[in-house]
C-alpha cells in the first residue's frame, strides 16, 4: 500500500459523503452514475498524483451515504429509487400523520444500526460464506429461482373490497409478466452491449446504466411529474417507536441485506421484501396491512381481503391507528437497514469471494484490482464507512427535520423535469444512441408496476433472468 496523505484521505471521504447526499436527495440519480464517472476519471487523476485508492474511497463513501439519504425523497416526494420503492407508502402514511421527520429519523437510525450490526457480524459471515460459497455457486440458479418464487408467491397486489379471493392470482400473473418482460429486455440489452458507443469515453460502457436508470429512475420521475406532493404544516421529530421494534427492524434488515449481498442479481429491494416478511403487519406493494376479518380501525370495520383476512390502506383513515403506524415505522427501519447492510457486505463479498454485486463495487474492483486489498487498506475502508455513517446520520436527521419547509419553496414538477432531462443526457453521453434507446424503452416498462398494482422489485427480472439462464 502506497503512502497515505491524511488530507487527501479526509477529502476523499468527505467528497464521497457529499456525493451521497446529492444522489440520495435527487430522484433518478444513483451511486452507479458517479461510480462510472469516477472510474473514467481515475487515469486522469492518477497522472496528477492522486492514487486510485482515494477514488475507491469516494465511491465507497458515496454508496454508504446514499443509503442514508435516499429515504428523504421517498417520504416527502414519493419518488424513490429502486432500493426504497417499498418504503414509499408507509413513509407517506407517516407524513400525512405529521410524522414525516420521524420517519426519516427512524430510517437514519435503521441505517446506523445496520452499520454496527454489519461490522459485528462481518467476520463470522465472511468465514461462513467463504466456506459455503463454492458449494452454493453450483446451485446458484436454484437459489435464485427460489427467491423469484418467493417474490411471486408473496405478491398480493391491491386488495379491494368485493374483488374476490382469486384476485391475488391475477396480480401474481401480472408480477410474472413483468418479471419476464424485464428479463427479456435484459437479455436483449446484454447481448448487444457492444452497440454502446459513448459520446464521452468513460472506459467500458455498461448497459446497466440505461436499464436501471429507465426502469427505476426515469419511470418514477415521469409518474411523479403527474402527482402532487403537499408538505404538512408541522412534523413530529421525536421517536415514538418502542426499542424492541427498532432493534427488530435493524436486525431483520441487516440480516436480509447482508445475506443477499453474496448473490448475483439480487438487489436490496428484493432483500427488503424478504425482510418485510418478518415485520409485523405484512406490507404489500401498496402499503396494505393484514388484519383479521371484523377487526376494527378506529371503530370502523376494515375491508375484506382474502379468506380469513382483510386489508386497509395505511393512510386511509385521517386518524392514526397506533398499531398500523408502529408497523409502518418498523418497516422503514428494516428497509433502511437492508440498504446500508447490503452496501457494506457488497465490499465484503468482493474481498472474500472476489465477486462484485453492485455497480459501486464493480467500479472499486476495476480501479484497484483484488490484489490491492491488504490489511491497512481494509482498516481505512471500514474507518471510512464509520465516519461516513456518522456524518450521514446527522445530516439525514437535519434534512428530515427541515425538508417540509425547504420543499415548500421548490417547484417539484420542474425539479423532476430537470432531473429527468439530466438523466437522459447522462445516459446519452455515457452510452450513446443505443444506450438512449434502451433508456427510452425501459422507462415505460418501469412504469408498469404502478398500473399493475404490483411491487416494482419484480422489474429486477432485468438482471435476475439473464443471471439464472447463465447459471443453468
Amino acid at each position: 500500500m502506497a503512502e497515505i496523505s491524511l488530507l487527501l484521505l479526509i477529502f476523499a471521504i468527505f467528497g464521497g459523503y457529499l456525493l451521497g447526499i446529492f444522489s440520495g436527495l435527487l430522484p433518478g440519480i444513483h451511486t452507479n452514475n458517479f461510480a462510472l464517472a469516477l472510474v473514467a476519471l481515475a487515469p486522469f487523476l492518477a497522472e496528477r498524483g492522486i492514487s486510485p485508492f482515494y477514488i475507491a474511497l469516494i465511491i465507497l463513501s458515496n454508496a454508504v451515504a446514499h443509503t442514508f439519504h435516499d429515504i428523504i425523497p421517498s417520504v416527502f416526494l414519493g419518488a424513490p429509487d429502486g432500493d426504497t420503492a417499498l418504503a414509499v407508502l408507509p413513509g407517506h402514511r407517516l407524513l400525512l400523520e405529521g410524522a414525516g421527520a420521524e420517519a426519516v429519523r427512524l430510517s437514519a437510525l435503521g441505517s446506523a444500526g445496520s452499520v454496527v450490526a454489519s461490522l459485528v457480524f462481518v467476520l463470522p459471515f465472511s468465514l461462513f460464506f467463504g466456506a459455503v460459497y463454492p458449494f452454493l455457486e453450483q446451485y446458484m440458479a436454484w437459489v435464485l429461482l427460489t427467491i423469484v418464487f418467493l417474490m411471486l408467491a408473496t405478491e398480493k397486489g391491491e386488495q379491494v373490497k368485493g374483488q374476490g379471493s382469486l384476485a391475488k392470482y391475477r396480480y401474481r400473473a401480472f408480477a410474472l409478466l413483468l418479471f419476464l418482460m424485464t428479463g427479456a429486455l435484459g437479455l436483449f440489452a446484454f447481448s448487444r452491449e457492444a452497440f454502446l458507443v459513448p459520446v464521452i469515453s468513460f472506459g467500458t460502457a455498461s448497459v446497466l446504466l440505461p436499464l436501471l436508470s429507465g426502469l427505476f429512475g426515469a419511470s418514477q420521475l415521469v409518474i411523479s411529474l403527474f402527482t402532487g406532493s403537499e408538505m404538512p404544516e408541522e412534523s413530529v421529530t421525536g421517536l415514538q417507536l418502542s426499542q424492541k421494534r427498532i432493534v427488530r427492524g435493524v436486525l431483520t434488515g441487516s440480516a436480509a441485506g447482508s445475506l443477499v449481498a453474496w448473490l448475483p442479481g439480487v438487489s436490496s429491494a428484493i432483500a427488503a421484501l424478504l425482510a418485510g416478511l418478518f415485520v409485523k403487519g405484512d406490507f404489500d406493494k401498496n402499503g396494505l396491512e393484514k388484519r383479521k376479518d371484523g377487526e376494527k380501525e378506529n371503530g370502523k370495520e376494515t375491508g375484506e381481503g382474502g379468506p380469513g383476512e382483510s386489508r386497509t390502506f395505511l393512510y386511509s383513515d385521517p386518524e392514526a391507528d397506533p398499531e398500523t403506524l408502529e408497523s409502518s415505522k418498523e418497516f422503514i427501519v428494516s428497509v433502511s437497514g437492508v440498504n446500508t447492510s447490503n452496501a457494506i457486505f457488497g465490499l465484503v463479498a468482493l474481498l472474500v469471494i472476489g465477486k462484485t454485486r453492485s455497480g459501486a463495487m464493480a467500479a472499486v474492483n476495476e480501479i484497484l484490482g483484488p490484489e490491492s486489498f491488504d490489511f491497512p487498506s481494509l482498516l481505512l475502508f471500514f474507518s471510512a464507512i464509520l465516519l461516513t455513517s456518522l456524518l450521514s446520520y446527522f445530516s439525514t436527521v437535519w434534512i428530515g427535520n427541515n425538508a417540509h419547509r425547504l420543499l415548500r419553496k421548490l417547484d417539484y414538477a420542474k425539479l423532476c423535469a430537470c432531473v429527468l432531462f439530466g438523466l437522459a443526457l447522462m445516459v446519452f453521453l455515457f452510452t450513446g444512441l443505443f444506450g438512449l434507446f434502451i433508456f427510452i424503452i425501459s422507462t415505460p416498462i418501469g412504469m408498469l408496476p404502478s398500473f399493475m398494482k404490483v411491487r416494482k422489485s419484480h422489474a429486477m427480472g432485468v438482471i435476475l433472468l439473464p443471471v439464472i439462464l447463465y447459471f443453468l
